[in-house]
């Protein structure tokens, strides 16, 4: 059995003071292309997905999504996510 899944992640610093949008495309188990909004571009990790990322990231139109997707998917989504949010304070058990 093979198994192919995206994995969007939004990590919140701050509330929604400093947001982080992640993408991982993941085959197998195996990550082969990420992107990360701090970098910008979608970086590979297996030689299909450096041909990937590479692909990608000459595609304005792609990429001007990719890199707004912290605030139409992450800061959209926040309210939502935000009671079932833990802030972590202090040491664990504290």
């Amino acid at each position: 059995v093979f198994q192919e899944m995206v994995r969007h992640e939004c990590h919140f610093t701050n509330g929604t003071e400093k947001v982080r949008f992640v993408e991982r495309y993941i085959y197998n188990w195996q990550t082969w292309v990420i992107f990360d909004s701090d970098v910008g571009l979608h970086v590979g990790f297996t030689p299909y997905g450096e041909r990937n990322a590479k692909a990608w990231n000459s595609d304005p139109e792609w990429m001007e999504q990719q890199r707004t997707a912290v605030d139409w998917y992450c800061r959209h989504n926040y309210p939502i996510v935000a009671p079932f949010s833990v802030e972590r304070r202090g040491e664990r058990g504290a």
